[in-house]
């Protein structure tokens, strides 16, 4: 996946994630809804990541295509 299809997916992922926010601010979400948020939070999380990655690795002489989203579990215990 090249940098500018993760960064398409990060600019797709944060528009869903400002319209669920939008709706949770006008009355609440149902559940499938806040476990959707908390869908795309990992993916954007995942994304960032794997674009840092990518980045990280094109700095240093390697091949970014070689990078691969960590899974979510793992993206999400990082400190921030």
């Amino acid at each position: 996946m090249a940098d500018q299809e993760i960064i398409a997916d990060i600019d797709r992922l944060i528009a869903e994630e400002h319209e669920l926010r939008s709706r949770s601010i006008g009355g609440g979400l149902s559940d499938d809804d806040r476990a959707r948020m908390r869908r795309v939070e990992e993916q954007l999380d995942q994304c960032w990541d794997l674009l840092r990655r990518r980045r990280a690795a094109r700095e240093f002489g390697e091949n970014p295509d070689q990078a691969q989203a960590r899974p979510a579990g793992e993206v999400e215990s990082y400190q921030q």
